[in-house]
């Protein structure tokens, strides 16, 4: 007798198929250590990005407003003066900048893409660390969220006085902004294009498929080295954050 061979499906059945395989993929959530608490380096940043537009979105600020670039802050500790070393940050044209004016997009953009620390400590200045938390708090992602003071305050430092961060509070702001929920559409896809612009790329970016489009922000110290990441092709965006470190 005859064996029958077997008829492949057609079609106009596999792209269903392939369609609710993706939609149970995209449901998978993986968290390791994700309300472990850690230093928060430069990934601090991404929520005082959030605060910008805050104050943009409320009509405080304009991204062409402008701002006096200095290099003097004052620490938590006592109010202490301090500054922020040229040859510890990781960008030169803000330091070039100093006695002249810069625009809020300018600087927000140089504190995400090369991680200016004195673009975030100018940005700081101008709305402050309690409007941050403030936003954090009003769109229900403070938790996993510290923001206690600007960068390079080394007397804050050393008496432990520090941002910090968990894996899954920054996870929460890229799940926000992918999908366009912070404050409108257009202004979730201003801050994703600023962190589709970020410079340094050699940690998850670097082993991504060609055509992976990655919003992230990098972050190091000696025993920490975060990155919160979102990424994706044309398809559904996948927040992703990574929080490693030798303690």
């Amino acid at each position: 007798m005859p064996r029958k061979e077997a008829t492949a499906p057609a079609a106009t059945e596999i792209v269903p198929r392939e369609r609710e395989l993706r939609e149970q993929i995209e449901k998978i959530e993986l968290h390791y250590h994700g309300d472990r608490w850690f230093h928060a380096a430069s990934t601090i940043k991404v929520p005082i990005l959030l605060g910008v537009f805050a104050a943009i979105d409320r009509g405080e600020l304009l991204p062409h407003s402008r701002v006096h670039v200095r290099n003097r802050f004052l620490s938590v500790v006592e109010n202490i003066p301090f500054r922020v070393e040229s040859g510890r940050d990781s960008n030169s044209a803000v330091h070039s900048a100093i006695g002249k004016m810069m625009r809020v997009d300018e600087l927000a953009y140089h504190m995400i893409t090369t991680s200016s620390n004195l673009a975030t400590n100018l940005l700081l200045g101008v709305i402050g660390p309690d409007a941050v938390n403030r936003t954090l708090k009003e769109l229900h992602v403070d938790h996993g969220i510290e923001l206690r003071r600007g960068v390079e305050d080394e007397l804050a430092f050393e008496k432990g006085i520090n941002n910090m961060v968990t894996a899954d509070g920054l996870l929460r702001i890229l799940v926000m902004l992918s999908e366009g929920k912070a404050f409108s559409p257009a202004l979730s896809r201003r801050m994703m294009d600023i962190l589709h612009g970020q410079e340094f790329n050699q940690g998850i970016p670097a082993r991504l498929p060609k055509g992976a489009r990655v919003a992230h922000k990098t972050g190091e110290i000696s025993t920490v080295a975060p990155s919160p990441k979102s990424w994706g092709t044309n398809e559904r965006p996948l927040p992703l954050r990574r929080g490693c470190g030798n303690q």
